[in-house]
């Protein structure tokens, strides 16, 4: 019996060594006043998972600005605010507590979050890539939730008995 448990303990060390080998980790940055923009490239064929971008202090919101770099679209959008974290002082000292967004963006693209006077911005995002979905050639596989084909005990269509009017004499 113990052989049996430390096989299983080995087996399962293995399979959770091998996701956190080959796991796509979330990155996270702070960005405060003093520091440099961040900037993100995001290469064609990949795409952006932004799940969390906070504030603490300042003024003004901090923005996750996006800019196209396709043939056929180009320009720059603001996508994301921050959700602020500290409602005690300000103008917002009386709002409810904020919700967090999150945001997706396809590459090309490159994804700029720049500082802001007296803030501290937190952001955690996930750059992925976009295999195998779209182009010309690409097959699309739709995968069901049950794995084999479900047959009804009822016959289709569904016939229902009707009276059958009698005359009347």
């Amino acid at each position: 019996m113990k052989t049996v448990a430390v096989r299983w303990v080995v087996v399962l060390v293995i399979l959770v060594a091998a996701s956190f080998a080959f796991a796509n980790p979330f990155k996270s940055r702070i960005v405060t006043s003093s520091s440099s923009p961040l900037m993100i490239n995001v290469p064609e064929d990949h795409f952006l998972k932004i799940t969390n971008f906070s504030q603490e202090a300042g003024t003004d919101r901090g923005v996750v600005s996006v800019t196209l770099m396709g043939d056929e679209n180009s320009g720059t959008a603001n996508v994301l605010t921050a959700t602020r974290t500290d409602l005690s002082t300000g103008a917002n000292s009386q709002s409810p507590p904020e919700i967090s967004n999150r945001v997706v963006i396809a590459g090309p693209a490159q994804v700029t979050v720049a500082p802001v006077a007296g803030a501290t911005l937190f952001i955690t995002y996930k750059k992925e890539s976009n295999e195998g979905s779209g182009g010309a050639g690409s097959n699309i596989v739709f995968l069901s939730p049950t794995p084999f084909p479900f047959i009804s005990p009822t016959p289709f269509p569904f016939l229902t008995p009707t009276p059958t009017p009698t005359p009347a004499t």
